[in-house]
């Protein structure tokens, strides 16, 4: 879990630093006002209804991150104890001993050692298929839900660069009504641009932190199931002499 902490308080870090600094000015100039209030300031003046989805695409990217966070640290096991374990179980009390530790330790790389247990009656050949196929399984679900954070990562800069577009619109509209390009005229315009894309950019940041942070997660159970996986092979083999 204390993975889990440092990811998020990363990504924490990286929001608030980039926040504070794209509204550094606006702070100083209004020293009453909290960051809270600011930020709340800067929300409503980008145009909520942009905002608003970009906040979603947030909310909704950060709800699958933790939650593939907290499943892959629960996903991971000790597979030298576990390897260990079986072994001692093998040479006791048989699989049916192997089985029951198996069914006593959480985690993929278990799952995946009970179904190669289970079907070593069968010969070395299915137990090693059925493991390959049930680790195909395993690597699925330890996957899961991660396409819809890679979709909220380039969703959420293309919508604000959306209200980019939209409130470029806006300021030439003004200029067409008015049949002047003063800066006031054109101001709100431009800063409805300007915050819908840093709001966005900040958004694809902070899930870009979490998807790297669970792709490498992922990368690192696969390798230990893989290299656990042939040791139960091997030891599979060395039982059935």
């Amino acid at each position: 879990m204390k993975k889990v902490v440092k990811a998020i308080s990363l990504a924490g870090f990286v929001f608030f630093g980039a926040v504070q600094s794209t509204f550094a000015q606006e702070a100083t100039v209004e020293e009453a006002k909290t960051f809270h209030q600011i930020l709340k300031q800067r929300f409503i003046e980008g145009d909520p209804q942009f905002m608003g989805i970009v906040l979603v695409a947030l909310i909704l990217g950060l709800a699958i991150a933790i939650e593939r966070i907290i499943y892959l640290n629960m996903a991971t096991t000790n597979t030298k104890k576990l390897v260990s374990n079986v072994e001692e179980a093998l040479s006791s009390g048989g699989v049916e001993a192997a089985k029951e530790v198996c069914r006593n330790t959480k985690g993929p790389v278990a799952s995946i050692f009970y179904q190669g247990l289970d079907r070593v009656d069968e010969g070395i050949d299915e137990a090693e298929k059925a493991v390959v196929s049930y680790g195909g399984v395993q690597m699925g679900l330890l996957e899961k839900n991660v396409s819809w954070l890679s979709l909220f990562i380039a969703l959420a800069p293309m919508l604000g660069f959306m209200g980019t577009v939209i409130g470029m619109i806006d300021a030439f509209d003004r200029i067409a009504v008015a049949n002047d390009i003063s800066p006031g005229v054109v101001a709100g315009g431009i800063k409805i641009a300007l915050l819908t894309t840093v709001f966005g950019l900040i958004t694809a940041i902070i899930l870009q932190i979490f998807y790297n942070y669970i792709v490498s997660k992922v990368d690192s159970i696969v390798n230990n199931m893989e290299d656990a996986s042939i040791q139960l092979v091997d030891l599979l083999v060395r039982y059935k002499k």
